[in-house]
């Protein structure tokens, strides 16, 4: 239960609070329009709808103010950099930024589908009541602005009935056409947001999440018609309409019920989104300022496994161990950007990614990038690369700790490749200062071509740790899940040879997945008073058996041993 609230305490505890403020501002938004005395005609003719609509409407204003913070990426990198705003857990909490931003995106969705649905009800009673024949206090509401010097509620102005009259009120007015454009803007930007989408069909998920521009204008222009009308402090003082409702046909006849005046709601929406707005746009002006930056390819490197590396220099470059860019390249598209965590270490001179070719995009820029030719490629033919970033991700606490435990799954090593990178680079100058003492890495892959590019530096780390007799601080499990009856025949023949048939090193690569819970407990019997960082790169069903080892294998007592869960995301 201890290191239960040290892994997701705080992240619980913001959920709760932002869960806490909707519903606070749901209850408190249902309540301004269902309760006082300025509504009262407003409720009589629209029901109990108005605030079925008002109360998500605020909501929205809420999550649409947080929907593009977590996205500002230049700001998070800003603030996991700033130690004296952000601790180590508070760091764990800018991590899962993209985990947060989805769940504000559902709450908008959901309070986006009440929002209609009342307002679906409210546009059928306005036109009704426009249409239907005099008698009843709906009808004389509506009624109301016919004459001069009144002022409507009824926002229906034309007596069409329905269902043309709600169609003509959806594609006519201002707040009708926005919230079609805006709910269907929507509705694209999260179906196209499916796990399936966005491995399958990157670019339709890249092109469509940029809806959101036209999300957010017509989300600000939505309430300038003002079509939700109430009575007029003025017109209160002199007309009760809990005492005048009764006598609606003798209003402006007698001086006890004068006409009712109304006036509509200011939009308010923009009060809520207009910071955030402004931070993203510097935050977008920042990427396109640094983006076109000049960046030099200085090597292009074939690796087994249709992986290639891309060795690059940028002028003014700075980067920590496991940060990420965002690459873009024109010769393949003007418009897409992906990610790729850095594998070079902050001593090398220049910068490195390391690319699988599993799509479209990746294809293309391997071609560009002439790794499908054999002759050696002239540097001025290289594509033209554009970077953004670095951004910081969760890799960059791991020298935070005295214990760490390094797990990656098949291309996911890379932001372990930049950390043992640097870890060797400190050992190869000095490293009395480094306060990292033990390194347990774990790397999962179905294939053994995977692993020729990677074994090269833990060859490397190896050899160094062996010089400096420090052997034991590095402790690497290599782990084949993909394998066959011959491949373990081959295994077993091959087992007693000083080093291994496939990585070339000497220890042993394992079959199958590793026995978690083994691997747990025997770290915290040789590190029983330690915070041991547990940091992954790889698929969520790996993150939650991961972090639900971290949470049973921790000890009650503060003084014990605690795995801390970190994983990358981006």
């Amino acid at each position: 239960m201890g290191n239960w609230v040290v892994n997701e305490g705080l992240s619980i505890f913001v959920i709760l609070v932002w869960l806490g403020l909707n519903a606070f501002l749901f209850w408190w938004y249902y309540r301004v329009y269902d309760v006082p005395v300025k509504f009262y005609y407003s409720r009589e003719l629209l029901g109990s709808a108005l605030a079925w609509a008002r109360a998500p409407a605020a909501c929205l204003n809420f999550n649409c103010l947080l929907i593009l913070l977590p996205v500002c990426r230049n700001l998070l990198s800003f603030l996991r950099g700033s130690s004296a705003c952000c601790s180590t857990r508070i760091r764990r909490q800018l991590d899962r930024n993209l985990t947060f931003h989805k769940m504000v995106a559902w709450m908008i969705a959901l309070h986006t589908a009440i929002h209609t649905v009342a307002h679906l009800f409210n546009v059928e009673r306005c036109v009704e009541a426009r249409v239907e024949a005099k008698g009843t206090i709906q009808a004389a509401l509506s009624d109301l602005g016919d004459k001069p010097n009144e002022s409507y509620l009824n926002f229906v102005r034309k007596k069409i009935p329905n269902p043309e009259g709600g169609l003509y009120v959806a594609f006519t007015y201002l707040a009708g056409l926005s919230g079609v454009i805006i709910t269907l803007a929507l509705i694209l930007i999260i179906t196209s947001s499916t796990k399936t989408i966005r491995r399958s069909y990157f670019e339709v998920f890249w092109y469509t999440h940029h809806l959101f521009v036209i999300f957010f204008i017509g989300l600000v222009i939505h309430g300038a018609g003002r079509i939700v009308r109430g009575q007029t402090a003025e017109s209160l003082k002199v007309h009760d309409p809990k005492i005048c409702e009764k006598n609606f046909t003798q209003w402006g006849k007698i001086s006890s019920c004068p006409v009712p005046q109304f006036a509509g709601n200011p939009p308010m929406t923009w009060k809520w989104v207009v910071v955030p707005m402004i931070l993203y746009f510097f935050e977008r002006l920042v990427r396109f300022w640094r983006s076109q930056q000049k960046v030099v390819i200085t090597k292009v490197v074939n690796h087994p496994f249709k992986t290639f590396e891309l060795q690059m220099m940028k002028k003014g470059f700075k980067m920590e161990v496991g940060q990420y860019i965002f690459v873009q390249c024109p010769t393949v598209s003007h418009l897409e950007w992906h990610p790729f965590t850095l594998t070079s270490a902050p001593e090398e001179d220049y910068f490195s990614i390391h690319i699988r070719i599993v799509g479209d995009w990746t294809e293309g820029l391997s071609s560009a990038c002439g790794c499908d030719k054999q002759e050696f490629q002239e540097a001025w033919k290289l594509p033209k690369i554009l970077v953004d970033g670095p951004f910081g991700t969760a890799s960059e606490d791991v020298f935070s700790y005295e214990t760490v435990m390094l797990v990656g799954a098949g291309i996911g090593v890379t932001p372990f490749a930049s950390v043992l990178k640097s870890v060797w680079y400190k050992y190869c100058n000095d490293a009395t200062n480094l306060r990292l003492k033990k390194i347990y890495f774990y790397w999962l892959c179905r294939d053994t071509h995977a692993f020729e590019w990677f074994a090269d530096l833990l060859q490397s780390l190896e050899n160094q740790m062996q010089e400096r007799d420090n052997a034991e601080f590095l402790s690497y499990n290599i782990y084949l899940t993909g394998w066959d009856e011959s491949q373990a025949t081959h295994f077993t023949v091959h087992h007693d040879e000083e080093k291994d048939v496939i990585t070339g090193l000497k220890q042993k690569t394992l079959y199958g997945r590793p026995n978690w819970e083994n691997e747990f407990k025997t770290i915290a019997s040789q590190h029983s008073s330690s915070r041991v960082g547990v940091f992954l790169c790889g698929p969520e069903a790996l993150a939650e058996t991961l972090n639900k080892q971290c949470i049973n294998n921790s000890d009650a007592d503060p003084r014990g041993v605690h795995f801390i869960f970190n994983k990358e995301n981006f």
